[in-house]
C-alpha cells in the first residue's frame, strides 16, 4: 500500500552529507518526493510503499554519514501528493532555528589520498575538502547549512567543481567548501611587516619549513585561529616564543607529522593512541619517556600535550621532514583570545611571529584546540573546542565522566548517586 510520510530530522544534519544520503537512499528505495535544509534540521517529504518506506526510515537511523548525529525523527502520515521523482529541495528558514551545526574535521583518508597524488587536480591544494571531512563550524555564518551562509559564498564554483556537486554519486555532491586551486581560496607567505613573500604553495611549504629550522617563529592560519610555530627541538627558538608571548612557565603544545614519531619520545596507551588518530585530532596529554626536545616545552614537567596534523597544509609541512617536532600553540598573547582575523592577527602577533602564512577565507567562528588526557583508558577534557564544539553534550553522561573523574582523583568510590 503507497503511503506519504512526512518526515523530520533533528540533531547534526547538516554540513556532513545528509541530503545527499536521503537522495541515494530515496532511490535505492524507489521512493518520490523532496528533501531541504531549514533551520529545524531537514525534512524529507517520502511517498512509496509501505515496506519500502519502513526500510528507509530504518536506514536513516542505521546508515546515516559518519559526521552525522540522528537525535529525533519524527514521522507523520500525510495526504498523497504523487510524486514523480526525488530531488533536493531549496533550503527554506522556519520560525525556529534548531539545528546543529557540525563541528571542524580532520582532512579524511580520501581527499588525503588526492591531495598527494600529482595527476589529482587539488595535488597540494591545501584547502582539498569532500562530504565527509573539513571546516564546517569555522565557516559557518547562518543556518540552513548552504554555501551562500558560509565563508565559501564569495567564491564561485569552476565548471569541474559545479559537476561534482551535483553529482549524486560523487563524494563532493552538495558539498558546500568545495574548491580548487582554479576556484577556491589561497594561502599567502608574508613577512611580519606584511610584505607578500610567495602565493605558491609549493615555494611556501619549502621556506616555511626552511624559516623553522633556522629558527624562526611563524604564524599559521589555522581552522579556528591563528598558531604560532617553531622548532620544537631548538632551545633558542623556544625561549624566543616564551619572551615574546610573555608565556614563562605554562606549557606549550606539540605536533609531529606521525603517531610512530610521538611513540619514540612519549608514552601512548590504546586510548591515547585512539583519540590523537580520531578525526577530531585533540592535543593529548601524554607523559614523557625519552627526551627528544626541548627542556623549555614544558618546564619541570614529565608531562607533554601534542596532537598530529589535521589541515592539508599541516601534511605538506611534516611530509618534508618526518622527525619534524615543532611546537604549535594558540596564536596570542598569554591569557588573550586566540587571533583569528587576519588585520588583528598582523597587529597583534607581529612582534611575536618573523612570519605568516594565511589565506583568504574568513574564519568565521574561532577555536582553539581541543585538550584531553585519559586515566585508565577513559579520557577527559581539558578544553573542548575545536573537534567537539558545538556537537551537543548529554548531561547526563556528562556527569557520569565527572564521578568517575573524582573517583580516580580521590580513589575512592563516591557515595554519590550513578546518572546513567
Amino acid at each position: 500500500m503507497k503511503k506519504h510520510f512526512h518526515i523530520k530530522v533533528n540533531g547534526i544534519v547538516q554540513g556532513v552529507g545528509f541530503r545527499p544520503f536521503i537522495y541515494r537512499l530515496a532511490l535505492e528505495n524507489n521512493i518520490k518526493g523532496y528533501v531541504l535544509n531549514d533551520t529545524e534540521g531537514v525534512t524529507i517529504e517520502a511517498e512509496g510503499e509501505e515496506e519500502a518506506l519502513e526500510k528507509f526510515i530504518k536506514a536513516i537511523k542505521k546508515k546515516s554519514p559518519p559526521l552525522a548525529i540522528v537525535q529525533e525523527i519524527k514521522i507523520e502520515e500525510r495526504k498523497i501528493n504523487h510524486f514523480k521523482n526525488f530531488w533536493i529541495e531549496k533550503s527554506k528558514a522556519t520560525d525556529k532555528k534548531t539545528t546543529f551545526i557540525p563541528p571542524d574535521t580532520n582532512i579524511c583518508k580520501d581527499c588525503l589520498r588526492e591531495f598527494f597524488d600529482p595527476k589529482n587536480r587539488r595535488y597540494h591544494y591545501p584547502f582539498i575538502v569532500c562530504t565527509y571531512c573539513g571546516p564546517r563550524f569555522s565557516i559557518v555564518k547562518d543556518i540552513p547549512y548552504d554555501r551562500d551562509n558560509t565563508a565559501m559564498a564569495e567564491f564561485s564554483m569552476c565548471p569541474f567543481c559545479q559537476k561534482e556537486y551535483e553529482d549524486p554519486l560523487d563524494r563532493r555532491f552538495h558539498t558546500q567548501p568545495t574548491a580548487c586551486p582554479v576556484c577556491g581560496p589561497h594561502l599567502f607567505l608574508y613577512k611580519n611587516d606584511k610584505t607578500l613573500i610567495s602565493e605558491d604553495i609549493e615555494e611556501i611549504v619549502k621556506k616555511v619549513y626552511k624559516y623553522l629550522k633556522a629558527g624562526h617563529i611563524i604564524a599559521i592560519k589555522g581552522v579556528g585561529g591563528y598558531h604560532l610555530a617553531c622548532d620544537a627541538t631548538n632551545e633558542e627558538a623556544v625561549l624566543k616564543l616564551r619572551e615574546r608571548k610573555r608565556r614563562p612557565f605554562k606549557p606549550f603544545a606539540l605536533m609531529t607529522g606521525f603517531i610512530e614519531k610521538i611513540e619514540e619520545f612519549l608514552n601512548v596507551s590504546p586510548k591515547e593512541r585512539e583519540i590523537l588518530l580520531s578525526k577530531e585530532r585533540p592535543i593529548v596529554i601524554l607523559k614523557e619517556k625519552k627526551s627528544q626536545v626541548s627542556k623549555y616545552v614544558a618546564p619541570d614537567l614529565t608531562y607533554i600535550g601534542i596532537m598530529l596534523p589535521y589541515t592539508p597544509f599541516q601534511y605538506l609541512l611534516f611530509s618534508l621532514d618526518k622527525d619534524l617536532i615543532l611546537v604549535m600553540t594558540s596564536g596570542n598573547l598569554s591569557d588573550e583570545p586566540i587571533c583569528f582575523r587576519d588585520e588583528e592577527a598582523f597587529e597583534r602577533l607581529g612582534h611575536i611571529a618573523d612570519y605568516f602564512v594565511t589565506y583568504n577565507r574568513e574564519i568565521v567562528a574561532h577555536s582553539d584546540d581541543s585538550v584531553i588526557f585519559v586515566i585508565n583508558e577513559k579520557s577527559f577534557f581539558i578544553r573542548r573546542s575545536k573537534g567537539f564544539v558545538p556537537t551537543p553534550i548529554l548531561v547526563k553522561k556528562n556527569f557520569q565522566f565527572i564521578f568517575l573523574l573524582l573517583e580516580e582523583i580521590l580513589k575512592t568510590p563516591l557515595l554519590l548517586p550513578r546518572i546513567m
